[in-house]
């Protein structure tokens, strides 16, 4: 038997010399399932890294070592007796140590292989062996963001134990673990905030805290829930903006969470008045976007009356917002409300009402679409137009007529070939029938081919 196994390893290394790479790949051979984990492979993992033993550490085409590829395979067995093998090396450095750390082109290290495939017990080995190898790499994606990304609970809590708190929290694109929890769940993200509560200060790449991404979350405005937990751990963070200026009140006001708005007026009634690189408040995100509950939410609370007319840099009002949006539910809340100044003009001097009339579909008159009626509410409500003169809003309203106009005249130059064409359909295929024989002709083949087939026959009427 040992001879058999003996030959059989012999003809593995002599295929590999075979190829012109003497024995290179053979150890990353060892692990493919479902036979990598045997005694044979472990015997023959021997006779290889006896052979020649730097083959342990080298790297395939993505970097992977041996210990990468029985790890990403599953194989427990050989993640030990390859660890072994690098412990029995009698170098005088820490052999094991830098085996365990060695990353590959993704800058991932064995551990990061044991994570991706949910097994928590080479995770368990691995840590054992070397408990500061969570640490890897410096930067880019930690074993414990990938693990909490992957929902891996208890690979997780396996990580934290063993690390003895060395550790990284790093992801990619400048996020953190707590990033990635927020978006996977309360029980991690409670996890983490408990773990290392100062994630809720950290930016990504983009500027976003945890808290800008709690903020896009649906539903997730009641006490314990996901952003309300990252807004208990540091309210602080209501006040941090990202690259373009968003605070998560912006954030919440953009995917319409009415809920996540009021708990943070309820923590901090002041950011009500936070105000983007754009000069936005959250009621401006909020009409861009056409989100009729925020807007409506906005006008009905008195406590918000002071930031209603505010204006953004372009000098538009969240009225000037709502008109250009052409929603009609929105305009309706912002007029219902009495602070509501209907005269402000933007900074090209335009009025909710000249804005109002630019926004009028050019071409036959509907009473009926959104645009007509809200400027016939605001000459009903006496709004004024701008002081600077109609000549500035005469120009681009006299281009989109003319460029309505030609639109409108190709649509109907096209309805009119296509009303034609179906005309002609009908009337050939009408006359067709009433010039028709009835009963058809008789075939070639007959006698009297091509005839009549009731040609000869008398014709009974009743």
């Amino acid at each position: 038997m040992m001879l058999k196994h003996f030959l059989t390893c012999l003809q593995f290394l002599q295929c590999h010399s075979l190829r012109g790479s003497p024995l290179k790949g053979a150890l990353h051979s060892m692990w493919w399932p479902p036979y990598g984990d045997t005694d044979s492979f472990l015997k023959s993992a021997d006779i290889i890294h006896c052979k020649s033993k730097h083959l342990l550490f080298v790297q395939n085409k993505k970097g992977d070592t041996p210990l990468h590829c029985a790890a990403h395979a599953g194989m427990s067995r050989m993640v030990c007796h390859l660890i072994s093998l690098a412990r029995n090396e009698d170098t005088g450095v820490n052999r094991v140590k830098e085996l365990l750390e060695m990353e590959n082109k993704l800058k991932e290290t064995a551990l990061h292989q044991a994570v991706r495939i949910g097994n928590n017990d080479i995770v368990k080995l691995l840590m054992e062996e070397n408990s500061e190898l969570a640490s890897f790499p410096k930067d880019g994606t930690s074993p414990l963001y990938l693990a909490i990304l992957l929902e891996e609970e208890i690979i997780v809590e396996t990580l934290y134990k063993l690390s003895n708190m060395k550790l990284s929290y790093s992801g990619p694109n400048g996020q953190n673990a707590l990033h990635a929890a927020v978006l996977r769940g309360t029980e991690l993200t409670k996890m983490l905030l408990e773990w290392n509560n100062d994630l809720t200060t950290q930016r990504d790449e983009n500027g976003r805290t945890p808290l800008h991404f709690a903020a896009a979350l649906v539903r997730q405005s009641k006490r314990g829930s996901i952003c309300w937990q990252v807004l208990e751990a540091n309210p602080a963070a209501l006040y941090q903006s990202d690259n373009d200026g968003l605070f998560p009140i912006h954030v919440a006001a953009s995917v319409g969470e009415r809920g996540t708005i009021t708990m943070f007026l309820n923590k901090s009634p002041s950011s009500a008045g936070l105000h983007d690189t754009k000069g936005r408040t959250f009621l401006h995100v909020a009409a861009e976007k056409k989100k009729v509950g925020i807007v409506s939410y906005g006008c009905r609370n008195q406590s918000l009356s002071w930031i209603l007319n505010m204006q953004d840099n372009d000098g538009n009002t969240a009225l000037h917002l709502a008109i250009q949006a052409g929603s009609l539910l929105m305009f309706c809340a912002l007029v219902g409300n009495r602070q509501i100044h209907l005269n402000l003009t933007n900074k090209k001097g335009q009025t909710p009402l000249d804005i109002s009339r630019c926004e009028i579909p050019p071409g036959l008159f509907d009473d009926k679409n959104s645009e007509t009626k809200i400027h016939f509410a605001l000459k009903v409500a006496n709004a004024r137009s701008g002081a600077c003169g109609c000549d500035n809003f005469e120009e681009p309203y006299s281009h989109r007529l003319k460029h309505n106009a030609r639109e409108e005249s190709e649509k109907a130059r096209e309805s009119t070939q296509t009303l034609c064409i179906g005309v002609v359909l009908i009337a050939t295929v009408t006359f067709g029938a009433i010039f028709a024989l009835p009963g058809g002709y008789r075939a070639d083949e007959h006698t009297d081919g091509g005839t009549p087939t009731l040609a000869g026959r008398v014709a009974e009427y009743t």
